[in-house]
């Protein structure tokens, strides 16, 4: 005789849905007594029909919320009127199931008790059927793994994003928007981002937005990576214009985490990285790279140096490091690096306005700037020998990069061609900020110190002292 299961390991498909019929019947008895403060909490906590799990229940809530929004006064003859006409009264159990329900609820003073019940199993029962979907995807699909594995853990996070969320107070938002208000006017700047720790920059976007993609997008050795892991380091240790240090995730494809280190404490510390390689620092400059260090041992970074990740690995490994550790700037570098195995061979061009539209839709679900660095083609170069001015339309491998992006910015460094008309000056970097959604466009001039890899603001420097001063003393290091 086949032993018999037990509920622990026995078939699992006669399970009962999490529900309480008493709470249900208590919170539209409740609706029925005083419908305008009920209805509203319930609407506040997010409760819908389908929050309901009894047929008759969600038929019954749904016409009560059609009636308040409509300003009809509810009581037991004007709802059992109503669903009289829609045809629905029957079908819930007639004028005595209403009179059940109030009889049943002598007062509406337990409503937020029995709303929060309703709405606890609600929950329940959506994490069973995302976790019953995840199942079925499991076993039927021909999608890659990582990608269930993706829409599995953002099915599962919208649950949490839900469960968090409701209706705010109109008096909470106003209070909100005027402290935003307040602190800009405080600072006398209207950065209303995250600031990048450069004013000309801040002036021009005016911070770094929530859910905007930023691309960075230069030739090799212009300088990309150094300027975007300068802003990380700025942001994390708060050396910007409101002070306030915020963690910051890079995903470095490139170069690996302890590379990335080293050039960030060569940088702060003002130590060439290919003197330190060769072993030709001075006590001094080794006492600026032990303060450097020290002043970085204090930063929110955290670095992903995995070579090879795929778009949807990508956002999945930044959405748990957003969750665990509330990263306020996500860097990429570099885009023409990630892949994305579903568009493959539809070809490279097709892949990349894949991972671009990625890339966008992790800035908008984390609700955070995503700063990207991308590669330019050799356009610039064929099209202006001299200066190599590069356009939007020269981002390398898809046009989607454009499209996508809220803000492009196109750095070059005039330096690096002779018959420019400013290469004498070896520490101008131009950043053309060539598409902004939301705000105006036009060119960011830094300066740039290449032996330490450094950007700065262009005003804190005289533009009429000795440039030969902040020349390059080593080749070749790639920034």
């Amino acid at each position: 005789m086949p032993a018999r299961s037990t509920p622990e390991h026995g078939p699992k498909s006669d399970r009962i849905p999490p529900y309480s019929e008493e709470a249900e019947r208590g919170v539209l008895g409740s609706a029925l007594l005083d419908s305008s403060r009920v209805i509203d909490l319930c609407v506040e906590k997010q409760l819908v029909a389908t929050s309901f799990h009894v047929p008759a229940h969600q038929t019954l809530f749904e016409t009560l919320v059609d009636m308040n929004n409509s300003g009809q006064v509810i009581d037991l003859l004007t709802v059992g009127d109503r669903l009289a006409n829609a045809g629905l009264l029957n079908q819930i159990g007639g004028r005595d199931f209403l009179v059940a329900l109030v009889d049943a609820t002598p007062t509406a003073a337990h409503a937020e008790h029995y709303i929060e019940m309703v709405r606890q199993r609600h929950l329940l029962r959506t994490i069973i059927d995302r976790a019953r979907t995840a199942i079925d995807q499991c076993y039927a699909t021909e999608e890659d793994a990582d990608e269930v594995l993706s829409h599995t853990e953002q099915q599962f996070f919208e649950i949490g994003d839900m469960a968090r969320s409701a209706m705010r107070p109109w008096n909470d938002l106003i209070k909100e928007s005027m402290q935003d208000i307040e602190n800009i006017f405080q600072q006398k700047q209207g950065v209303t981002g995250i600031p990048t720790g450069y004013r000309d920059l801040d002036k021009k976007l005016l911070g770094l937005q929530k859910s905007d993609m930023i691309i960075i997008a230069a030739r090799p050795s212009m300088g990309k990576t150094s300027l975007a892991m300068n802003i990380a380091e700025k942001v994390a240790l708060g050396e910007v214009a409101d002070h306030q240090s915020r963690p910051v995730a890079v995903f470095s494809l490139e170069m690996s985490s302890e590379q990335l280190v080293r050039r960030m404490i060569c940088c702060r510390a003002r130590v060439s990285s290919h003197k330190l390689s060769g072993g030709y620092i001075t006590q001094v400059n080794h006492g600026h790279l032990m303060q450097a260090a020290d002043a970085l041992s204090k930063a929110q970074i955290f670095i992903d140096d995995s070579a090879g990740l795929s778009a949807v690995e990508l956002r999945a490994r930044a959405r748990r490091l957003c969750k665990r550790f509330e990263i306020k700037l996500i860097v990429v570098d570099y885009l023409q690096l990630l892949n994305y195995p579903q568009y493959a061979k539809e070809g490279r061009q097709r892949e990349t306005a894949a991972i671009s539209g990625a890339l966008k839709a992790m800035a908008k679900e984390l609700k955070i700037p995503v700063m990207v660095l991308s590669q330019l083609s050799r356009a610039p170069e064929t099209r202006d020998t001299k200066s190599a001015v590069p356009k939007l339309s020269d981002l390398r491998d898809s046009g989607s990069i454009e499209q996508d992006a809220d803000v492009v910015g196109l750095l070059r460094r005039p330096c690096k061609y002779p018959q420019d008309k400013e290469a004498d000056d070896v520490t101008l970097s131009i950043l053309d900020i060539a598409k902004h959604r939301n705000g105006p466009t036009g060119e960011v001039r830094l300066h740039f110190e290449e032996t330490y890899t450094r950007f700065e603001d262009r005003a804190t420097h005289g533009v009429d002292r000795d440039e030969s001063a902040f020349a390059p003393d080593a080749e070749g290091i790639e920034v």
